[in-house]
Order: structure tokens, then C-alpha cells, then sequence
């Protein structure tokens, strides 16, 4: 099968040969690692349609489509390839693991199809504000794209030809491919996996660069990957000097090692910042220490696993504009938290607050915060995280939403547009959890079938705040086991409407605190379209703001 690298630089991002076959569509991602399936789109005007080109190296069938979950349930595609008879192409929608049906309604125009050097090549157009039933709208949010293909025409199981990615489509921010093939290795060294259900182990090391770099991309190298739940990298304290490798969470200094510099989770990819951020590294930190910090969830608690996982992050000597900087936000996960959530409840929601003013504490000036990613966290029992904006106590919108998570799909995504926070504002995190078929309360805690309630958020310029997060003062008794509903809700609303305890932490481990925050009220979800159905999935409005549209024909023109 022929490569796909034709396609993959313009202005380091795209070559001028593909620009110029199709300037319509401007914008592309590779949906899988391996560079075997190409998206390429852009927008035939204001208000009406998108048009796709997918590129896939194979001679069979191809299928794309988009997913509430990242799963094959409830997922809107189309299937099309070119077979003896000619050329082939369907709107379909999902029910299960099984072949997706065809759709009542075709949405779906073929403008093009072709196999060409042993790619299939598929163009087609859709409408943006689609609410057909069986059809999934399109909004100015990350979506989760999914793809398959097969190896001959015969629509079949498509075995391990088949991914997901989630993208903005109308807010796409732009990115450089650097051709710089620099990067370091923050990896473990064939470290032996106990039989624990839930482990931790720490690396500290120092990266070795005498002069400042940007880091513009985080690669995850996976060596086992159906233990490896979650990798960080965290910038440690001037205090922290030796380095090491061992258990973390030991009581000893490199506890205090929370500056995150890279985050990798179950499900995730290469992710690569856009082209006018990187994140800083070497220079006066050269003498830092890091700790590589991966999380082992082994269920079955096998013996005798090695495993040498780790990140590359690819730097470039070449300094972008911003520094850019990771921020925790949410439920505090450093301290043992009287905050359970009760067995048998369908829905029960956590709340962590950070309270901005906590910053003028901790540095001055403080600078107003450009949000432009983020990653949402929580474990087995988490089903919605929804990040929430607050500007002199009034919600502004939704920073984040993902109201159909998915613990097996814990991408980094960029938002596709830039979020500024100020001083004084408030960002508070929601985790919904379904606990209906746990008999025994689920603690706030490390191990997999413990829960947290996370939102990493990547922002520039960089600060010296490392975390910004809240608890409830008190909890629920460790003992309770009760089902009943009154009850359930009676304690969700008292965990909710207790003063929360909130701690900002610099660099330093230094902290601020406050003792009286308190949780806002939260708009609900805006209702994506009077029909309400699966495919469709949850977002901002059926009726897309033509906003990020008209930045994107803006861009496609100054180009």
C-alpha cells in the first residue's frame, strides 16, 4: 500500500500539490497512527454544507461516520468504495456491534469516488444543521470521528482496520508539522509489574537541555497495552534533586511532583499543540527533575509483566510565540477524601471548584488565561464531565463537555477556538457516575475502580500555578451502602451545598487556600434538536452559529 505523506505538508503542514487539487478543503487530520487514513474538509458556504475527502490505503470498502461514544452504537456513517460494478456509496446508522443499517433519509452526496495507486479516495457533502433521527448534527464541539475499512468490497468485520478520533470540525485550529525529528524519551526500563490490581511507578530523571525548547508534541510509547491506564510527566520542586525510579506515593518528596508537563490516557493518540504554542523545557530548568509517572491497571492480576512505556515529547529549538501550560482542575486527588459515591445510583454528580482569586496569592500580575485544549478524566464508573465557565458569578457557557464518556477513549483534544479566563473567574468540573451495579460505596481514590473527576486544561501564557482544585469539607460515612433514591439525592445535594475546601499550588508546592467556596448553579445541557435521539448525541444547538464557519472561509481566503 502506497503512503499518504503527499498529503501531509503544506506550509509544513500540507504540500502545495494537494492545496492546489482541492482548496475547498483546506483542513485535514490523520484519524490512525499509522498514516493509513486521511480527512481532509472544508465548507461549500455560510450556512449549508461540509464537504469530506477520505483517503484510505485500501482497494476495499471504506466507511466513516461520527459517534456519541467513539463506539459503533448509536453512530451515524457512510459506507462506499469502488467494486466490479462500479462505485458504491451509502448514509447508514448503527444499532450495535453489526453491519449499520441503511438509512430512510440518504443525507449523504457522493461527489467523487476513485481508487488510485492502491488508495480508496471518497468525497462527499453533508448539511451542517442535520436533524434527522438517524443522522448526527454537527456543532462548534470536538466530535468523535470514527472509520473502518476492509481489505476487498465485501461489506464484512472489519477486524482491526477501524479507530476513532475526536476533532473540531467547525473550530479547527490549524497546526505546524515540524519536520524536526528531535525528541526525548521519558520512558520506563523493563520494570516488573506486580500483581496488583491497581499500581503506581515513578521515574525522576532530568531531560538535559541546556537551552530552552518547545515541546510541540506528546507521542505515547505503549509497550503493554492492556495494563498501561495513564501516563503523566510532572515538573518537580527545586527540593526534589535525586534521581530515582520506585512505587509512587510513598510519603517521600516526590509526592510533591504535580506541575504536569504531558498527559497520556487510555484511548489516546498523538497530540500535537497548535502552531503559535509550545510547552517550555529546558534552559534555566535544565537542572529539573521530572517524574514519569504511569498508572498499571491489571485486573486480572497477572504476574511477571515487564514494561518500558513512557511519552517522546518532540521538541524544536525553534521558540513559538506562547508558552503554553497544563492546569488541574476539579476534584482534588491528592487528599484521602470523605466523598463516596453511594452504590445502585443511576446518576450521581461530584463537583471541584477552582476559584481564580486564588492566584493573586501565589504570583503577580496574574495574566488572563488563553484555554485551548483539554483532557477529561475520570474512571470505569464515569458517564458525563462538563467544564463550566464563570465570570462574577454568573456562567458565561461551557468550557468542555463530553456527555457521553467513554473510559476506554481519553483523548487530549483542542477545543478549536481560544477561551480567555480572567482574574476572578471560576471553573467548576461536574462528573457524573453510574454506580447501578456496584453494591459497595466507590471512594475518591488512585486505583481504577476507585473514581476522580479531572479536567487537565492547556492554556498560555504558562504560569507557575500547577493545580487548581476543591473538596467538600466533609463526606459520606465510609459505611453507607444505601440504594434508596431520596437518600441518594438527599447526599449528592449535601455534598454539593457544603463549603468547599479550595487549594491553588504553584510550582514550588506552595499553596493558597480558601474555605468557603461553594459550587454555582449549572445551565443544563442546550438540547441538540426537538427530535431527540441517539445518532444526533448531545450538543450546543441545531441551529450551528455560522461563527467558526466564517473563520474558516476568512482563512481559506487569506491563504
Amino acid at each position: 500500500m502506497h503512503s499518504l505523506l503527499p498529503f501531509l505538508y503544506l506550509f509544513s503542514a500540507w504540500t502545495k500539490g494537494a492545496w492546489a487539487a482541492d482548496p475547498t478543503m483546506p483542513f485535514m487530520e490523520y484519524l490512525d497512527e499509522k498514516h493509513m487514513v486521511c480527512l481532509m474538509w472544508g465548507f461549500d458556504n455560510l450556512k449549508e454544507n461540509i464537504k469530506f475527502k477520505l483517503e484510505v490505503n485500501t482497494t476495499g470498502w471504506v466507511g466513516f461516520g461520527f459517534s456519541p461514544n467513539g463506539g459503533m452504537k448509536g453512530a451515524d456513517m457512510v459506507i462506499g468504495g469502488v467494486g466490479p460494478d462500479g462505485s458504491y456509496f451509502t448514509d447508514r446508522h448503527a444499532l450495535g456491534r453489526f453491519e449499520p443499517l441503511v438509512d430512510e433519509q440518504q443525507s449523504y452526496t457522493l461527489l467523487s469516488m476513485n481508487e488510485k495507486d492502491g488508495q480508496t479516495i471518497m468525497s462527499f457533502r453533508r448539511s451542517i444543521q442535520l436533524c434527522d433521527k438517524e443522522d448526527f448534527l454537527i456543532t462548534a464541539q470536538p466530535i468523535k470521528l470514527i472509520y473502518a475499512y476492509g481489505l476487498t468490497d465485501e461489506i464484512k468485520y472489519h477486524r482491526d482496520n477501524r479507530g476513532t478520533k475526536e476533532v473540531n470540525l467547525l473550530e479547527y485550529m490549524p497546526r505546524t508539522t515540524s519536520t524536526n525529528l528531535n525528541f526525548l524519551s521519558a520512558t520506563m526500563d523493563n520494570i516488573t509489574v506486580p500483581a496488583y490490581r491497581t499500581y503506581y511507578y515513578c521515574k525522576y530523571m532530568k531531560l538535559n537541555l541546556t537551552t530552552k525548547h518547545h515541546i510541540y508534541m506528546i507521542e505515547p510509547v505503549i509497550e503493554q497495552i492492556d495494563i498501561v491506564h495513564h501516563i503523566l510527566l510532572y515538573r518537580c520542586p527545586s527540593f526534589v534533586t535525586e534521581e530515582d525510579d520506585r512505587p509512587c506515593y510513598m510519603g517521600d518528596m516526590g509526592d510533591t511532583c504535580f506541575g504536569v508537563v504531558a498527559a497520556w490516557a487510555v484511548g489516546g493518540g498523538v497530540f500535537e499543540l497548535p502552531e503559535n504554542v509550545g510547552i517550555p523545557i529546558g534552559g534555566a530548568d535544565s537542572d529539573t527533575i521530572y517524574r514519569l509517572e504511569i498508572h498499571y491497571n491489571n485486573p486480572r492480576k497477572e504476574a511477571g509483566r515487564t514494561d518500558s512505556s513512557g511519552l517522546r515529547l518532540h521538541y524544536t529549538a525553534q521558540l513559538r510565540q506562547h508558552n503554553a501550560g497544563i492546569m488541574t482542575t476539579g476534584v482534588s486527588p491528592w487528599t484521602s477524601l470523605a466523598y463516596n459515591i453511594p452504590p445502585k445510583a443511576p446518576e450521581f454528580h461530584t463537583y471541584g471548584v477552582c476559584n481564580t482569586t486564588l492566584f493573586s496569592e501565589l504570583l503577580n500580575p496574574v495574566p488572563e488565561l488563553q484555554l485551548f485544549a483539554v483532557m477529561l478524566h475520570t474512571h470505569v464508573a464515569g458517564r458525563k464531565i462538563r467544564v463550566v465557565h464563570y465570570r462574577n458569578g454568573t456562567q458565561t457557557g461551557f468550557l468542555a463537555l463530553d456527555e457521553d464518556y467513554d473510559f476506554g477513549l481519553q483523548q487530549t483534544v483542542n477545543l478549536g477556538h481560544i477561551t480567555t479566563v480572567k482574574q476572578g473567574d471560576e471553573i467548576a468540573v461536574e462528573c457524573t457516575y453510574d454506580t447501578s451495579d456496584r453494591t459497595n460505596v466507590s471512594i475518591m481514590g488512585l486505583g481504577s475502580t476507585d473514581e476522580m473527576c479531572l479536567a487537565f486544561l492547556y492554556y498560555y501564557p504558562a504560569i507557575n500555578i500547577t493545580s487548581c482544585v476543591s473538596h467538600p469539607n466533609t463526606g459520606m460515612s465510609e459505611n453507607s451502602t444505601t440504594s434508596d433514591q431520596n437518600t441518594i439525592a438527599e447526599q449528592e445535594s449535601l455534598m454539593k451545598n457544603l463549603p468547599q475546601i479550595q487549594y491553588a499550588f504553584n510550582d514550588k508546592h506552595n499553596y493558597s487556600v480558601n474555605a468557603h467556596g461553594t459550587v454555582r448553579d449549572m445551565m443544563e445541557t442546550p438540547v441538540t434538536c426537538e427530535t431527540s435521539n441517539a445518532a444526533n448525541g448531545l450538543s450546543t444547538s441545531c441551529k450551528m452559529k455560522p461563527a467558526g464557519i466564517i473563520l474558516v472561509l476568512l482563512y481559506i481566503a487569506i491563504m
